[in-house]
């Protein structure tokens, strides 16, 4: 890979940091705008666009446009697919681009193509290990798979996936596991268990992953006949989704559609 202008570098890193402060839209602004700063004698403008256009969709992803952005994900990947020469790095980039890919299918509710799609990063990612540090991306698209295992009723098979993998992730991406483990708890009617899992630290996630817990909590005493509890649950679930995801995150849909269910019955 070639060498990044100090420019476009210094703000990537802003942008980077704007992102781990959960500040999505404008690290979504800030992605975009190196995106289309000129070329620079010199430095690899190439690269430059395709880290910044790979920031830019993480964002707008996390912050919950994935069908949106879907159009730009695709064509990023042709991009990343027919680069010429591509080392180690950028074969990484590439698989984190499509393992973004595999989270937009989960919410646009294409479940199989997700849960294959998941399969196909790790397939490479175990073939490239040899040549790149990628656990990251493994863990990613691992919590991706388990989502869409979920999402098809394949619960004891979703839940080997945190169980197995847990003891190896990192705080944020541990926070991933424990809601999955806790969707296929609730999918097998193991509500106590479920419950314990939702409540767990960890399990909270940050802006992204707001209403997810309590989602889950809700589900759970639903299931446990604490009506008022799970209703109330519902009810901070959707003031979450309200406060920190975009309108067009499907948790907002999740969420209504719980509490209206609960307040129907």
């Amino acid at each position: 890979m070639g060498r990044l202008a100090p420019s476009h570098n210094a703000v990537l890193d802003q942008v980077r940091k704007l992102y781990a402060a959960e500040e999505f839209e404008q690290a979504e602004e800030g992605a975009r705008f190196v995106a289309a700063m000129p070329a620079v004698r010199g430095s690899d403008h190439q690269l430059a666009s395709w880290l910044a256009r790979t920031l830019a969709v993480t964002a707008a992803l996390t912050h919950g446009r994935g069908e949106e952005v879907l159009p730009g994900v695709e064509a990023l990947i042709t991009d990343l697919t027919r680069a010429p020469g591509a080392g180690p790095t950028l074969q990484k980039l590439l698989l984190t681009v499509r393992a973004h890919r595999v989270e937009i299918l989960i919410q646009t509710e294409r479940h199989e193509e997700a849960e294959a799609e998941a399969r196909t990063v790790l397939r490479a990612a175990v073939r490239l290990a040899h040549l790149a540090e990628v656990w990251e991306v493994e863990l990613l698209a691992l919590a991706k798979l388990a989502a869409a295992l979920n999402a098809q009723g394949h619960h004891e098979e979703a839940e080997a996936v945190p169980r197995g993998n847990l003891p190896r992730a990192d705080q944020r991406r541990a926070g991933a596991f424990h809601r999955a483990l806790a969707s296929s708890l609730n999918g097998q009617g193991r509500y106590e268990e479920a419950l314990a899992e939702a409540r767990e630290p960890a399990a909270t996630g940050g802006r992204a992953a707001d209403g997810a817990v309590d989602v889950l909590s809700a589900t759970a005493l639903d299931g446990l006949g604490r009506r008022k509890e799970a209703e109330a649950a519902a009810r901070q679930a959707v003031s979450a989704c309200a406060r920190s995801l975009h309108p067009a995150h499907p948790r907002h849909r999740e969420a209504r559609a719980l509490l209206a269910r609960l307040t129907a019955e």
